[in-house]
């Protein structure tokens, strides 16, 4: 299931919404191609002028990109080009987040032809895709993974 941004609050809301089931706030249309991902929590980190801008059409066709929301590297853009892209905070990781929350083996994400796939490698804290512990699954578009204390927004472009 892809869902809808709430270019006000953030907050993530299935795709029939028209509304921010959050914040009240009006929802973009499904052809808008930009995205804006405001910061997790405003008020803690500091001043609201740090919202990530995600346009759609920069992200190659047929491909896949997460964009940390929170954490250090907020508005860092790894785009998932391999068939095995390895998440740890060992620096020889495909995506490395140096933070102690996160292993130095702490997940992967698989493309197959189902989609992609997340898959927790043993992790101390665990593995999170939408605020579910999990061992895998697979991503769509919109979901969140969280590894550690980072926040990572899926998105992919599966048109041409």
């Amino acid at each position: 299931m892809a869902y809808v941004h709430c270019n006000q609050c953030g907050h993530r809301n299935p795709p029939e919404s028209n509304f921010c089931s959050s914040c009240g706030a009006t929802l973009d249309l499904l052809n808008d191609r930009t995205i804006t991902l405001n910061r997790v929590d405003p008020l803690q980190d500091g001043s609201g002028d740090d919202d990530v801008v995600v346009p759609i059409d920069d992200i190659e066709p047929d491909t896949a990109v997460l964009i940390v929301r929170a954490g250090a590297q907020a508005g860092a853009r790894f785009t998932l080009s391999d068939d095995i892209t390895q998440i740890g905070r060992h620096p020889d990781s495909d995506i490395s987040l140096d933070d102690i929350t996160v292993s130095r083996r702490h997940a992967e994400i698989e493309r197959s032809p189902e989609g992609y796939m997340v898959s927790d490698s043993g992790s101390l804290n665990g593995t999170y895709l939408n605020q579910e512990r999990v061992d895998s699954g697979l991503i769509h578009h919109g979901d969140e993974l969280q590894i550690g204390k980072f926040r990572l927004v899926f998105f992919e472009r599966s048109d041409a």
